[in-house]
């Protein structure tokens, strides 16, 4: 089973590499988009996890291409800056799952491996969200749209780019 890691943390991707190569995954890791033509010539992956952000690109474009050379290929999109918009640009791309991070070695295995058809039976009735999620929702929203340059984003928010900057920086609860 050959496994693709799009991740430009280094220390992460090689603890995630491992760890999956213990458990019998033949596992290649790259940190940028622009890796994926020499590598998906060499090496085909049934499985990706493919990190949201990484440095100078979006890991949606990651994404796509993976879809777009084998639209078997089970990706699962892996951030720490999770939103509603980007799950769904994630899952219409290609991505089979989307997970917020911190996620173990076993919570990215259960979402490569769970059903793509999804579950109806999933309770849909969620609490109210809240002010913060909403901001942090629309924020990322805009980012998406924006292809994640936070100067344009911040043009289009109305806000100034360090200040979106600093929202960016803080970690979502």
């Amino acid at each position: 089973m050959k496994l693709l890691i799009v991740e430009d943390d280094r220390v992460f991707a090689r603890t995630l590499c491992r760890s999956l190569e213990r458990r019998g995954y033949e596992v290649e890791t790259i940190a940028h988009p622009d890796e994926l033509d020499d590598v998906l010539v060499r090496f085909r992956p049934g499985f990706a996890v493919v990190d949201l952000r990484l440095e100078g690109a979006s890991g949606l474009t990651a994404v796509a291409r993976l879809h777009a050379a084998d639209p078997e290929t089970r990706i699962v999109v892996l951030t720490g800056f999770a939103s509603i918009a980007t799950a769904v640009e994630a899952v219409k791309l290609g991505a089979t799952n989307y997970l917020t991070k911190p996620a173990t070695t076993d919570d990215i295995l259960a979402a490569l491996n769970a059903d793509a058809t999804g579950n109806a039976s999933v309770d849909v009735h969620a609490p109210a969200t809240s002010l913060r999620t909403v901001e942090w929702e629309h924020i990322h929203q805009v980012l998406a749209e924006c292809d994640f340059n936070v100067s344009e984003a911040a043009r289009r928010l109305g806000m100034h780019r360090r200040t979106l900057a600093r929202k960016l920086e803080k970690r979502h609860l």
